[in-house]
């Protein structure tokens, strides 16, 4: 008999951010008039890059080294966008819903990962923002962009809040289920709520500007 492992809820999770992830990487590589292996390179890296650096971090194998579902995924998004391209383009909000999704996934995966490899909270919450928002900068460098957490956008500090959501649900013992939710939502909201109303960090004044002022 065949021996199918089901996957975990945290596995799903990692399955649909990878793949929306992949998504808005591939998107912005086909802006930049990449070929279809430059797109699944820079989607793949979007997809891993962050996990990747969180597992190594944490002295873990990486977690797409062990089941190549994965690289599978990132196959699929490459495909799903080649086949939906013209329907794509017209939605203008589609690599950002895409990003948003892949964030809050992965910042719930990060966190719940470190806590599981038995390291406090504040960790958990650094390691759930590099899980989310690292593989971005990887995807903004290959496509050579100033990366978003760079810019005055709200985007790592989402992962933040996010960790921080999971802390205090684990303060009052909320079912896990319940506490992966409410966690990834609250950086799915932040990221949404931040770019619709503009609601951005202050930005530190340089030499330039100190020179204009006077």
């Amino acid at each position: 008999m065949f021996n199918i492992a089901i996957p975990t809820f945290v596995q799903i999770l990692e399955f649909i951010g990878t793949f929306a992830f992949a998504i808005s990487g591939i998107r912005l590589a086909s802006a930049k008039r990449f070929d279809w292996f430059g797109a699944y390179v820079v989607g793949m890296a979007t997809a891993v890059g962050g996990g990747t650096l969180r597992d190594i971090m944490l002295d873990v194998t990486p977690f797409w080294m062990t089941d190549s579902i994965y690289l599978i995924c990132s196959g699929l998004a490459l495909l799903w966008v080649i086949l939906f391209s013209k329907f794509l383009v017209h939605l203008h909000n589609t690599f950002f819903i895409f990003d948003a999704i892949g964030l809050a996934l992965f910042t719930v995966v990060g966190v719940q990962k470190t806590l599981d490899c038995g390291y406090p909270l504040w960790v958990a919450i650094i390691m759930g923002t590099f899980t989310g928002a690292a593989g971005g900068v990887i995807r903004d460098v290959f496509i050579n962009e100033i990366p978003l957490i760079f810019r005055k956008e709200i985007y790592a500090m989402a992962c933040v809040i996010g960790g921080i959501m999971f802390g205090i649900c684990d303060l009052f013992e909320l079912p896990r289920l319940i506490t992966h939710i409410l966690c990834g939502a609250s950086v799915f909201l932040t990221r949404i709520l931040a770019v619709k109303y503009h609601i951005c960090l202050p930005t530190l004044s340089g030499e330039h500007d100190e020179e204009e002022k006077i």
